[in-house]
């Protein structure tokens, strides 16, 4: 039985003044999909999405819905009642009995309220909507739509303010919900995770793909391979980005849904994303071997606030890539605003947060180059391509590669008009992504990178992971994009908000285990010291031929279990088809297909997990 068409675009076309962000789209949402949308900022996806939603009307064609159809869409920007309070976005009129006992309420009030008593607001459920912060409106409506279940669920960047862990739950929460989804996103691991289709919005098309992101650039690959008129510099980023995916662990990518043959086939050649040691040898002659050692270090964002390190001793080396992460409020910012208070030898006590312990010492050869959260002032006047050519004609990005100004800027997304465009005139993120040029541009050999993915979309990333590859320096991320952070960096360091800073050799997934202990809370003990420069990665100790073998066995053993499981897919399909009327039956199959196809899942990780293991 083929389910059930909720939402159907036929020949939709909708224009935004002279652009046509729509061209003669046909397209449709049936009953269980999980859509993930991406494409170019301003490109067209919200307008599809509210299109889809009824907000919008199409200039032409005609979009048919369900009879009965629920659909809740969750916007960009957080729009609440006036006088709303948190208590009255989530369980509304509800009395506490009804609404403390029930455990979807709770489990959404857990998930992104700190509890029932939402103890992440500053007045709990009492928390008036207009004093919410960014981060605390968006987990407010998040709540509020998904307390609502819908049978479509319509999320427009639904991960925009949410830190780490915060996107850790959501994914897991819509993975596990019924219902019909479509989220446009940039943050690739999200992807992945909750979409099992990739509609990709550009020129006016809508084209979709079977899987999440790794699918998604595995067929865009194929694509561009096969046709005869691809961009050479975008279909290599591409085939860089695929490798990454391919050869990178299991867990950076939970749902691998491309066929493992194809992706081998077109990274043949293709070599690893950096060479590390070589960055680090080059780093080290522009850097020396000292660039910020702190000791014994304790440190507050103001001379009246909470420490947000006590007594932390850390050394950052030439050529380190370092991803930190912590909840919001542990003082991620500050920690940046000390390294970028250093320069050439000295720290800036006038720039820097309050060291109330300790001391600090930085390299004599650090010329650091800072992303902050806020947006700094530029000559409004001042048109885009003069501003970045101003600082710099040819930018060496490395590899023995050189780009001008304009080539750079078009691969950020400033092409035709918008490179002429007056800086005053410019949008939020276009403004964020010619700041992040500009510091690119100017000569840093230390990056402090606050936020950077923000505004910024998946193919605007794409491009600045592949800049980065190639940049000899050491660069510091602070971001809630959990993809980005894995991409682009090597060590991973996590704030706790007790005051300690430790070392994750487990990475995002070791952050996310010790945020969900009790014992998270206690202090851990100082950071080990890196190395000025860290030695050549240590091998793996090979296999023995027996081990060899008994590996190859469980991987064949494996295969056999997916394919008996695919097989066991389809009869239950089927199945279902013949039950159609029978609704206890339909139940009780649809109950057998969900253990079966969680079955092949986890079959599939093992086959990825031993199969990462004889590489």
């Amino acid at each position: 039985m083929a389910p059930t068409t909720y939402v159907a675009l036929e020949g939709v076309t909708k224009n935004h003044g002279v652009r046509t962000l729509l061209d003669d789209v046909s397209i449709g949402v049936v009953g269980g999909a999980r859509i993930g949308v991406v494409g170019r900022n301003g490109g067209g996806k919200t307008t599809l999405v509210e299109v889809l939603c009824g907000v919008q009307e199409p200039d032409t064609g005609r979009v048919t819905r369900r009879g009965g159809l629920s659909i809740e869409l969750l916007t960009q920007k957080d729009y609440f009642p006036d006088g709303a309070t948190l208590r009255s976005l989530v369980v509304g009129e509800l009395p506490e009995h009804e609404w403390a006992g029930d455990a979807r309420i709770r489990d959404v009030m857990d998930g992104l309220l700190g509890g029932v008593d939402a103890s992440g607001y500053r007045d709990g459920l009492n928390t008036r909507a207009d004093t919410m912060s960014g981060g605390e409106g968006r987990r407010a409506s998040l709540a509020h739509v998904l307390l609502t279940d819908p049978d479509l669920l319509v999320l427009d960047e639904p991960t925009n303010h949410l830190d780490v862990e915060a996107v850790d739950w959501l994914a897991g929460h819509l993975a596990a919900r019924r219902g019909a989804l479509l989220v446009v996103t940039h943050d690739r691991w999200f992807l992945d995770a909750v979409s099992t289709q990739t509609w990709e919005v550009t020129d006016g098309a809508v084209l979709a793909y079977e899987g999440g992101y790794a699918a998604y650039v595995l067929a865009r690959a194929e694509r561009d391979r096969q046709s005869t008129a691809t961009e050479d510099r975008r279909q290599n980023l591409l085939r860089k980005e695929l490798a990454w995916l391919r050869r990178g662990p299991p867990a950076r990518t939970s749902k691998p849904k491309f066929r493992i043959d194809a992706a081998n086939a077109l990274i043949a050649d293709e070599p690893a994303a950096r060479d590390r040691l070589a960055l680090q040898k080059f780093a080290t002659a522009r850097l020396g071997k000292q660039v910020y050692d702190l000791e014994d270090v304790s440190l507050a964002p103001a001379a009246s606030a909470p420490e947000v390190l006590h007594r932390q001793t850390w050394r950052l080396g030439p050529g380190d890539r370092i991803g930190l992460l912590g909840p919001n409020g542990a003082g991620k910012t500050t920690l940046l605003r000390l390294l970028a208070a250093g320069s050439a030898g000295e720290l800036d006590i006038h720039l820097a947060p309050d060291i109330r312990h300790g001391t600090v010492r930085v390299g004599k050869t650090v010329a650091v180059a800072h992303l902050s959260q806020t947006l700094l002032d530029m000559p409004g006047d001042d048109r885009v391509l003069e501003s970045l050519q101003r600082l710099r004609q040819h930018i060496d990005v490395g590899r023995g590669r050189s780009l001008s100004a304009q080539q750079l800027l078009e691969g950020f997304g400033f092409t035709g008009e918008r490179l002429v465009t007056r800086v005053g005139d410019l949008s939020g993120g276009e403004r964020r992504r010619l700041q992040l040029l500009r510091l690119l541009v100017d000569g840093p050999n230390v990056l402090l990178l606050d936020e950077p993915t923000n505004d910024l979309d998946v193919e605007t990333l794409t491009v600045l992971e592949d800049l980065l590859d190639s940049w000899p320096g050491t660069l510091v991320v602070v971001s809630h994009d959990r993809y980005f952070l894995e991409r682009t960096t090597d060590t991973m360091y996590g704030l706790l908000g007790n005051g300690s800073l430790r070392y994750l050799t487990g990475g995002v997934e070791e952050y996310l285990r010790l945020r969900r202990s009790p014992s998270a809370a206690a202090p851990a003990p100082p950071v080990p010291p890196a190395s000025p420069v860290d030695p050549e990665p240590v091998a793996a100790a090979a296999m023995s031929g027996g081990e060899t073998r008994a590996v190859r066995k469980e991987l064949a053993v494996l295969e056999r279990r997916t394919e008996n499981l695919r097989t066991q897919e389809t009869k239950l399909h089927d199945s279902l088809a013949a039950a159609a009327t029978d609704h206890e039956k339909v139940r009780e199959l649809t109950e057998q297909l969900r253990a079966v196809e969680q079955e092949r899942a986890a079959a599939e990780e093992q086959w990825l997990e031993r199969a990462a293991a004889l590489e």
